[in-house]
């Protein structure tokens, strides 16, 4: 048994940890000859590798193995502590006061901002008003919302950069002030690390529980950087499409719904950090060109039962539920 073929093999596996590997793979990867010894002599090798805890078998008895993560100990004490990360929350057009819950939130390096809302409520006006007050980090979009399937700049997103024309997304050389990248899929390979990536938004097709681990590779990658993540949600529900599943990587938790006609119910769902208790409240607002954001304020529910009373729709919420927090 070669210890050259060892060495080969245990350097490959370091490169692979975390993931399935295969027989045929490695020998395919590391260009094993079929009429070698080390062709049969490979089986023998990844059983060692078990037993000294580098991989362990999958169990689909198809030859495959999960490599395993190799951790050392973490020292805690002497390490330099790290300042909360600095992101501008959006503003309410007319007043140009910024959505108030966005002093009370704490935001670290790796943390998830998921927006989950109804289909046309508002989520990519949010994430367009994030990418617009932090420019200054030069945020990355991307999601089918902004560009086509042929890789070009959606016409819509063109339209809405144009609407909100207080902001200058480009340099004095004519230059984008931001990162658009053509993805549609496989968000967590082009998430750019220590960067505030936007991705509006996620489309996971039936396996809705899979939300969960895009997110964990989504956070994975973006290192010191932060990711702001639209995801659909249906009405009225509490989370978005996977449930429970989508607030696993959540760090902050934006519920979108109709709140009346015109207007947007906005609550804030699992907050991991906060000044005080922020997990449940809710605001209002309106959205003018379908960017920008008008009549924010916060809401209390009524005592009234969901917009109703007893003579019939309650005349201190108007049927909504809510009425203005003084």
């Amino acid at each position: 048994m070669s210890d050259r073929l060892s060495d080969k093999l245990r350097e490959y596996l370091m490169a692979a940890q975390s993931r399935e590997v295969s027989l045929s793979d490695i020998r395919n990867e590391l260009r094993i000859d079929p009429t070698s010894q080390a062709w049969h002599s490979l089986r023998k090798l990844m059983l060692d590798f078990v037993g000294q805890g580098l991989v362990k078998p999958t169990g689909k008895r198809d030859g495959t193995y999960k490599v395993i993560m190799q951790v050392k100990p973490v020292t805690v004490f002497g390490r330099q502590r790290r300042p909360p990360i600095s992101l501008l929350f959006p503003k309410d057009f007319n007043t140009q006061d910024r959505l108030s819950f966005g002093e009370d939130i704490t935001l670290r390096e790796n943390d998830c901002i998921l927006i989950a809302g109804q289909s046309n409520f508002g989520k990519t006006a949010l994430c367009l008003n994030f990418c617009a007050e932090n420019l200054d980090s030069h945020p990355v979009l991307m999601g089918n919302e902004y560009t086509t399937i042929n890789g070009e700049p959606h016409s819509r997103f063109l339209n809405r950069l144009d609407h909100m024309d207080w902001v200058e997304w480009a340099n004095g050389n004519g230059e984008d002030r931001f990162t658009l990248l053509p993805v549609r899929d496989d968000y967590e390979t082009y998430v750019q690390k220590d960067k505030i990536n936007i991705i509006d938004w996620i489309n996971v097709d039936g396996e809705f529980y899979l939300i969960s681990k895009i997110l964990e590779g989504v956070k994975r990658n973006a290192g010191k950087g932060l990711v702001i993540v639209a995801i659909q949600k249906g009405e009225g529900a509490t989370a978005g499409r996977g449930g429970q599943f989508t607030k696993d990587f959540a760090d902050l938790e934006i519920l979108l719904d109709a709140y009346s006609e015109n207007e947007i119910l906005l609550t804030l769902g699992k907050v991991k950090e906060s000044k005080r208790r922020m997990q449940g409240r809710t605001y209002v607002f309106s959205l003018m060109e379908g960017v920008k954001i008008t009549g924010f304020r916060e809401v209390a529910k009524c005592s009234c039962n969901k917009g109703w009373s007893r003579s019939g729709k309650c005349e201190f919420c108007k049927g909504t539920g809510y009425v203005d927090k003084m």
